[in-house]
């Protein structure tokens, strides 16, 4: 397939407003694909690599490259050209990674120029495309949707499933079953704004601790046992302690959905920084089990004995992994009959804040385990933090974001009257947003590279306020204050507030004690 016809499905897909308009898109571009081209023609529609990061940076591609006359790029060839460059390492490796980038958009027309470089900046966003993409999927193949889904959640990959159908049609379905040692896809939680939203959508329910921990699925067969993460990476010799706990429950044949979590001397979580580097640790394991150890936390059962769980309804899963985990194992939760013990629900949710966890999720007791999907059955609560930042600088878009100043550099106030950048956003934008942004910052630019206006970075007088809600802190040696916001997103411009009106540095630390640098 041309990478030419997978760049104007893209835009028309991210044009279109019906959903039955993008599933149509999507089914005829799939009845045209061959089945070795699933494997990028999906990752790329959703806007992801195959290769994941390829250490290519914005600065590399900003450099202006004279595009093709005509389409002759597939997307396997340009795959294949990225796996090459995700490969570069060692002395010269930036200038082979730009001579390299160099080719490939010089091989490329303006218009798939303009999708690679959205894809290689990650800006090609599409939303919920995977779900989408399963219907369209299932229309181009004759295959039906519920199946489709079930053998995605199964298989763990909608790139696998989709390379079977387009090569075997409905039938390959059949192939996908739930087996022990092969993880599947987790189910996600949606947002509830409070514990009363939650308990009033779901009636009865569990409402469990929601910790911040890494997301891991722990397969046990015999004395065999992997442990996997949400993305479905084996991680199972980097966690030693979480492998023997598992052999050393009653069980020979399981698979077990839960989280893992360094706690302190005090039981309280640490945090999630101090965990994902543990858990990311390869280099002398036992050294890191021992000066950092982490425990597995349990709350749910897909398969216990040989029996598939998946679709019995909540209650009956956590009560065969009740029987399989020791209640110093599962994560700890309390139950309600429906709105009317909405108090009760918010009171596990003050203890669970007080026990330093970042919230709740509120399940619904008849709900199967709908894998691979946000269930609607589970409802996460948490707490959104919100401060008042300025704008010290934006970077110019890419892809559906060409010509506008998009990613915002975000500032808080210090002690001395400055300010120091806290991280980067280009989240919770609405085309209107970006656009207004955009004509804004242009007035109060003060450095675009030369006066180019197509310079990377445009830096701007310190003087337009906006309101960001953020899920955390973690320590960053990138920044001056020492800390980076987790998950930021843009909420609303502040035109009621002065830059001398924003938050500090010093009361954004004091609200996570936890993470003073």
């Amino acid at each position: 397939m041309l990478l030419s016809r997978l760049a104007r499905v893209s835009q028309e897909v991210a044009a279109a407003s019906a959903r039955s308009r993008k599933v149509e898109l999507l089914a005829e571009l799939f009845r045209d694909a061959e089945p070795d081209d699933a494997p990028v023609v999906i990752p790329y529609l959703a806007g992801r690599l195959p290769q994941g990061r390829i250490g290519v940076g914005r600065r590399t591609l900003s450099r202006p490259v004279a595009p093709a006359g005509r389409p002759t790029l597939t997307v396997r060839a340009v795959d294949a050209r990225l796996g090459r460059l995700a490969e570069v390492s060692g002395p010269g490796s930036q200038a082979a990674r730009a001579l390299l980038v160099g080719e490939l958009l010089g091989a490329a027309t303006e218009e798939e120029q303009r999708f690679l470089l959205g894809l290689l900046t990650g800006e090609v966003r599409q939303g919920a495309l995977d779900a989408v993409a399963v219907e369209g999927l299932a229309r181009a193949t004759g295959a039906p949707p519920a199946g489709v889904r079930r053998a995605v959640m199964l298989a763990g990959s909608l790139q696998t499933v989709a390379g079977a159908l387009l090569a075997d049609g409905p039938e390959a379905l059949e192939r996908f079953r739930l087996t022990v040692g092969r993880p599947v896809l987790p189910m996600l939680a949606h947002s509830a704004s409070s514990v009363a939203e939650a308990v009033e959508k779901l009636g009865a329910a569990a409402v469990e601790e929601k910790l911040d921990g890494i997301r891991v699925q722990v397969h046990r067969d015999g004395d065999t046992v992997r442990v996997h993460t949400r993305t479905l990476d084996d991680i199972t010799d980097r966690l030693p302690e979480v492998a023997a706990a598992a052999r050393a429950l009653p069980g020979e044949r399981f698979i077990l959905d839960g989280e893992v979590v360094s706690f302190d001397e005090r039981l309280r979580p640490r945090t999630f920084q101090e965990t994902a580097g543990r858990v990311g640790s390869r280099s002398d394991v036992a050294t890191a089990a021992r000066d950092l150890p982490v425990a597995a936390v349990f709350f749910d059962a897909l398969s216990v004995d040989g029996r598939e769980l998946l679709d019995l309804p909540f209650a009956e899963r956590h009560a065969e992994l009740a029987r399989l985990v020791p209640q110093a194992m599962r994560v700890r939760g309390t139950r309600v009959s429906g709105p009317g013990d909405v108090p009760a629900a918010e009171d596990f949710l003050a203890d669970t804040l007080a026990r330093g966890h970042e919230g709740v999720v509120v399940k619904g007791l008849g709900a199967p385990y709908s894998a691979g999907r946000r269930g609607a059955a589970w409802l996460k609560v948490k707490p959104v933090h919100t401060l008042n930042l300025v704008v010290l600088a934006a970077e110019w878009g890419h892809g559906r974001r060409t010509g506008r100043l998009s990613n915002l550099h975000l500032g808080a106030r210090t002690a001395e009257g400055g300010f120091v950048m806290l991280g980067k956003t280009f989240k919770g934008m609405t085309d209107a947003m970006l656009t207004w942004q955009t004509d804004r910052l242009r007035e109060l630019a003060v450095d675009t590279g030369g006066g180019d206006a197509n310079a990377y970075v445009v830096t701007v007088r310190p003087e337009l306020v906006v309101e960001i809600a953020y899920d955390g802190l973690q320590r960053s040696t990138r920044y001056p204050a020492g800390v980076t916001l987790r998950f930021a997103r843009v909420v609303r411009y502040r035109g009621d507030k002065r830059p001398d009106e924003a938050d500090t540095v010093e009361s954004l630390l004091a609200a996570h004690p936890g993470l003073l640098p």
